[in-house]
């Protein structure tokens, strides 16, 4: 069977990344979707102050409260 990865210590000192370039990888296709969902003003509200005393975007926090209760299922 292939070994899918490497331990750290496998390829320690074997990286140049001085020699490192750049990468471009245009025609990647996103692997999220988005969606439209209307939400009660008050909630919105409340998810917004949660996300900003997190420091976060609140999109974000609101995708990270969606994927903390999918993985309590």
């Amino acid at each position: 069977m292939k070994k899918l990865y490497v331990k750290e210590t496998e390829i320690e000192g074997t990286v140049s990344w001085h020699k490192a370039k750049f990468a471009a990888f245009p025609n990647l296709k996103p692997t999220s979707t988005a969606i439209s969902l209307r939400v009660p003003n008050s909630i919105l509200a409340r998810l917004k102050v949660r996300a900003h005393r997190k420091g976060m975007p609140y999109q974000s926090f609101i995708k990270s409260v969606l994927s903390d209760a999918v993985e309590r299922e």
